[in-house]
């Protein structure tokens, strides 16, 4: 009788919390972190570098899921249909979780109520660049050349709200210049073109151009953040140079589904934590471009929450609309 009870609660215990081994014959639920773009694409590669040591630092199998489509919306549908466990993540940029709500008029999730933070995962500054050509050597040099064309400058961006094209409008709030914005499906595009000639400067996720940057095929000009890039230490920010409030960070982060038990999310937050700290990893992340940072799932909060209303006074201001 003992022997059956005792299985009896060992069961009980599997399925009231995953995260405990119920026995060595029953194997762990594998986690699925859930990724919102294609295979092969930054967010992606982030992704995949934390699966294998967070699933030995978990004891259970991470698997990484492609839902692409919709701006994040597949993915964020997907995560909220799957168990509240713990099991399934969400790994996001900024533009899916503090950017879509104000950019599109019908956004299918809401981030406050359908999601809880769990962690941080990189920073990516944006960094503006140009062609090896320009004979810019700085952001400041390539404004004062804009202001001094006859022509407007054309600059690139992987889309409408992307944001590539708000740290545009922030440097020509900032700088009064009127740049030509050219929105593009994508950033591979718009740096085809920038290589092309087709346009004089993109703003760009750091891991974007890493190997442009590492092969002498692009030029950088400016980092548009409070500080410098631990990435790119010798790349002055656009606020050394002169030119204020040109401020963006393309954040990746983990979220999972409001009704997931906080206990489940304080293990993940502290798996996450554990993992960014591990040397190799962070060589991997840093080398592509990507400044490892976990956080507090309260951190994350406040972050989301200051990024959505940022964006937001600008999109408004702007008066932009996805197109």
């Amino acid at each position: 009788m003992k022997i059956k009870n005792l299985a009896l609660a060992l069961l009980t215990l599997g399925t009231l919390a995953p995260w405990a081994t119920v026995s060595a014959q029953t194997a762990p639920k594998p986690v699925r972190v859930i990724v919102s773009f294609a295979p092969g694409g930054p967010v992606d590669f982030v992704a995949r570098s934390i699966a294998e040591p967070l699933a030995k630092e978990l004891g259970r199998p991470v698997l990484v899921e492609n839902k692409p489509g919709a701006n994040g919306a597949i993915g964020a549908a997907e995560v909220l249909r799957a168990d509240a466990d713990g099991s399934t993540m969400w790994i996001s940029s900024v533009g899916a979780a503090a950017i879509n709500a104000s950019l599109y008029e019908k956004v299918s999730y809401d981030m406050q109520k359908d999601f809880a933070p769990v962690s941080l995962v990189v920073n990516n500054v944006e960094i503006f660049v140009t062609s090896t050509s320009n004979a810019a050597k700085d952001a400041a040099d390539f404004v004062a050349a804009a202001k001094a064309s006859k022509e407007p400058t054309p600059i690139g961006s992987s889309g409408i709200g992307s944001i590539p094209h708000l740290a545009l409008l922030q440097l020509q709030d900032s700088s009064k210049v009127d740049f030509i914005h050219v929105p593009y499906n994508g950033m591979a595009p718009a740096l085809k073109d920038l290589m092309g000639g087709q346009v004089a400067g993109v703003f760009a996720d750091v891991p974007a151009v890493m190997n442009q940057l590492k092969g002498g095929r692009l030029k950088p000009l400016g980092i548009a953040a409070k500080q410098r890039s631990p990435v790119l230490p010798d790349v002055k920010t656009f606020e050394e140079q002169g030119i204020k409030a040109v401020d963006t960070n393309n954040w990746y982060a983990i979220f999972v589904s409001a009704k997931t038990p906080k206990p489940a999310i304080d293990a993940l937050n502290k798996a996450l934590h554990k993992v960014l700290l591990d040397p190799a990893l962070t060589a991997k992340l840093l080398q592509a471009g990507a400044e490892p940072k976990a956080s507090s799932p309260e951190e994350l909060a406040a972050l989301l929450k200051a990024d959505k209303d940022k964006w937001a006074t600008l999109i408004k201001a702007k008066n932009l609309k996805a197109e």
